[in-house]
């Protein structure tokens, strides 16, 4: 517990006497260090339903201030005028100290309030008619999204806003674990085990369509007048004939919302988003073990 190390005797005893309680310690730190691999190519489950509630209650988190607890005065103290009044002053001066912060908090809880009561009308009725509110929804929801690695999202309403078009700007497969860890069938121990390129090319394959399935979630959830989305995502290369860098489209989906209402989002983990989108009108040449070629995207006409 001070950090000392054991000496050989005493570790072997523990190897002899607490061989289990120690695998179940690494296997739970195994899993830790391997969270990041499972959650790049999970990140479909957590797609809510198009038919939940668009609109999510926030409360205020800040605790009320709590009042002062006036420290009893000794009898002795309170026979002497000059402690008295130190007592009453330092009483006087706690009380005004939680007035001015309770005022401060109930001020804040106003702004709060009124902020989520635009946010509710904004979301429940809003986005039923008015394209900005539309936008400033969608918007907030694609930022709250906790993404695994940096992606940026731009989008368009279509002219009669029941159509978007979105564009995702994925992280490049250069980003991508090239090691897992494991446990060895007789060693108490973590070994580090370098992935193959194939499977971190199906690792980034199974990642940027999760993405393109968590944005359409996002979309049809949070904008009910919408009928269809396409999603187009692309990364950064280098251009071999420039030297520099251009973009290249890996995918394009276009989906109606009957379509996306088909999915058994109750059923996400049985799911798998590279075979989903398929279902789906879809551009993208991609070969079994995740190797994308340039395509050219749907627009929004």
């Amino acid at each position: 517990m001070n950090g000392t190390p054991l000496n050989d005797q005493d570790v072997r005893w523990l190897r002899r006497h607490a061989h289990d309680a120690i695998r179940a310690q690494l296997k739970t730190l195994c899993d830790e260090l391997n969270a990041d691999i499972v959650r790049l190519g999970q990140l479909h489950h957590d797609t809510p339903s198009p038919h939940c509630r668009g609109y999510t209650p926030r409360h205020f988190a800040e605790p009320v201030p709590t009042p002062p607890t006036p420290v009893p005065l000794p009898w002795w103290k309170a026979l002497w005028p000059q402690a008295r009044r130190q007592y009453e002053a330092d009483n006087t001066r706690r009380q005004t100290q939680f007035n001015d912060d309770y005022r401060a908090w109930e001020h804040r809880k106003a702004d709060f309030d009124a902020a989520e009561f635009a946010r509710q009308q904004r979301e429940e009725q809003g986005v039923l008619r008015q394209r900005d509110d539309m936008t400033l929804t969608l918007q907030e929801r694609l930022e709250e999204i906790d993404w695994p690695r940096e992606t940026v999202i731009d989008f368009d309403l279509g002219s009669d806003n029941t159509t978007i078009a979105l564009d995702i700007d994925l992280p490049s497969d250069d980003d991508m674990p090239d090691r897992e860890w494991m446990i060895p069938a007789k060693a108490l121990k973590l070994t580090p085990k370098s992935l193959s390129a194939t499977r971190q090319r199906k690792l980034y394959r199974d990642h940027v369509h999760g993405i393109a399935f968590r944005v359409l979630g996002a979309v049809f959830v949070r904008l009910p007048r919408v009928q269809e989305a396409r999603v187009s995502g692309y990364r950064q290369v280098i251009d071999p004939a420039t030297g520099g860098t251009r973009d290249q489209y890996l995918y394009s989906i276009k989906v109606t919302r009957a379509q996306w209402n088909r999915i058994h989002f109750d059923q996400l983990e049985q799911v798998d988003p590279v075979a989903a989108v398929e279902a789906f009108t879809l551009r993208r040449d991609m070969t079994p073990t995740g190797i994308f070629r340039d395509i050219e995207p749907f627009k929004l006409v």
